[in-house]
């Protein structure tokens, strides 16, 4: 029946200090002498800071934190994305070095109803993404998503963000304890202490001190220092869906300082995986994901440097290696101690999945920890619950990208279309979208993260074919059709004359800063 006043996050990377930012602000911890956060981080264990790369939801977080859209850009080197541009995905023997698609953060207009049957029935050689949305038109032309008259955090088009990850955690540092009353420990800690019934009672420190907590945080990275030492939860490995589990990272300055900033991440395949491109204001983020059972590293190493060549950079820039875990706990809620972060779960950074699923996990803490430690195990179950369902629609997403390609200059795009490898709930969905349109009834679940406007872009981005032609009679507004696509383009045109250069936005921003909502 005792109430939990003390909560202690261990581990200081980006998913730490989320998770500190959303516990404090929850529960309101600058304004109540009842509850305490204090975040534990080692000055001996570096973060790995990497997932540049952010969705739209970002922005309703920092928001929600009352953090300022002008101080991320000014301090994260932050810019503006709007999609991610897939190239190469989908090659065949024919087409070799000729396809790329969006998937935009704008949703499919479907103001006057579903574009998508319409595209399927038609002749039509427009991409997919360009048929039902303006944010394609806006991008192409190299367009930021909103003009210096927008307020903070608002825009033409939705957007995410591009940004320095390791400056990120700084911000959220910065804000959590100036702002949401958190307490900031250095130290190396060596060990967690136990209760006699179980409970994590205190976390030890190298040199003898204790720090007790009532409910505890492992933000502790890949070797899940809590749930694992004190615990031993497994990681459930999910290497047999998604191959990739070894990533090469560099940060590489730009050929020219007035280069233009893309709009979207940049995911190139590869024949064993793919590389991303992300552009902050100084700097760009490249790296390369790929198979170790598929390709050696210094193979991994060469692919790397072929593509920075080709974009006119030197090709022995000096690399990262980071060997990925890829799958999730077991249980992520255990006791009086909850993973966040990468000691929770992860997988290959293709849809910007990690940062998303610590953002939206720490919420979901913060407002379901109970105020008492007698309720934790119900509330626990519930939570390991819904997170295990979101972690495996998360696989099935990723898992899409691969197994409907059309690629076959290798066993690594071959073997992701190993029916063995495709998880039954993605491949009863797969045989049904081969004649009937993707529908909200096939993602009933709120808490499925990439639901129906996702799936749409990517399977139709990559030519997925739905034939709907023994039901075409029930599309019987095609003129209409047409004459929506057509005012969409219009609006596109209107609006690229209302905004500016990507580059010019942000240098703007940066010098006047935006206006405060």
């Amino acid at each position: 029946m005792s109430p939990i006043h003390n909560i202690v996050v261990l581990g200081g990377g980006t998913a730490g200090w989320l998770a500190a930012n959303h516990l404090a602000k929850a529960l309101n911890c600058r304004d109540s002498d009842e509850i305490s956060v204090t975040l534990v981080e080692s000055p001996d264990v570096p973060t790995i800071g990497v997932g540049e790369g952010t969705v739209p939801h970002i922005r309703h977080t920092l928001k929600y934190l009352g953090i300022s859209e002008t101080d991320v850009l000014r301090h994260c080197q932050a810019t503006l994305k709007q999609s991610i541009q897939f190239i190469n995905w989908n090659d065949s023997p024919s087409h070799r070095g000729k396809h790329s698609y969006h998937h935009l953060f704008d949703y499919p207009d479907m103001s006057r109803g579903d574009l998508t049957p319409y595209w399927l029935l038609s002749e039509t050689k427009t991409p997919y993404a360009d048929y039902v949305s303006v944010q394609s038109h806006l991008i192409h032309q190299g367009l930021a998503p909103k003009s210096m008259m927008h307020p903070e955090y608002q825009g033409v088009t939705e957007y995410a963000y591009h940004m320095d990850a390791l400056k990120f955690s700084e911000l959220l540092a910065s804000h959590a304890t100036e702002k949401l009353g958190v307490k900031r420990v250095s130290g190396h800690v060596t060990q967690p202490l136990l209760h006699p019934n179980g409970d994590i009672k205190a976390l030890q420190f190298k040199d003898g001190n204790t720090l007790e907590g009532d409910f505890f945080v492992d933000a502790s990275g890949f070797n899940a220092r809590l749930l694992s030492d004190a615990y031993q939860i497994p990681l459930i490995d999910k290497r047999h869906v998604l191959l990739a589990d070894t990533a090469l990272a560099l940060q590489v300055p730009y050929s020219q300082p007035d280069a233009a900033i893309p709009c979207s991440t940049l995911a190139t395949a590869q024949e064993h995986g793919w590389i991303w491109d992300i552009g902050l204001t100084q700097r760009r983020g490249v790296g390369y994901v790929y198979s170790s059972a598929h390709t050696s590293e210094q193979q991994a190493a060469d692919t790397l440097s072929q593509y920075l060549v080709q974009s006119g950079n030197a090709a022995d820039l000096d690399y990262r290696r980071i060997p990925m875990q890829v799958g999730y706990r077991q249980q992520f809620w255990h006791r009086n101690c909850c993973a966040i972060g990468l000691s929770q779960g992860f997988v290959e950074p293709l849809e910007a999945t990690g940062l998303l699923m610590f953002d939206l996990t720490a919420r979901m803490l913060a407002d379901t920890l109970p105020a008492r430690r007698d309720q934790l195990a119900h509330a626990a179950k519930r939570y390991n619950q819904h997170v295990c369902y979101a972690w495996e629609r998360v696989i099935d997403f990723i898992k899409l990208h691969y197994c409907i390609s059309r690629r076959d200059d290798s066993d690594f795009w071959r073997d992701n279309r190993e029916p063995a490898s495709i998880p039954e709930h993605l491949s009863d969905k797969l045989y049904r979208w081969r004649y009937q349109v993707p529908s909200a009834y096939d993602f009933a679940q709120t808490n499925s993260i990439f639901n129906l406007d996702n799936y749409l872009y990517v399977l139709y981005g990559m030519e997925y074919h739905t034939d709907i032609s023994a039901g075409a009679f029930r599309y019987a507004h095609s003129q209409q059709a047409r004459q929506q696509a057509q005012f969409l383009k219009q609006m596109a045109d209107q609006q690229s004359k209302q905004l500016m250069s990507h580059r010019k936005f942000l240098e703007l921003a940066g010098q006047h800063g935006l206006q405060r909502i």
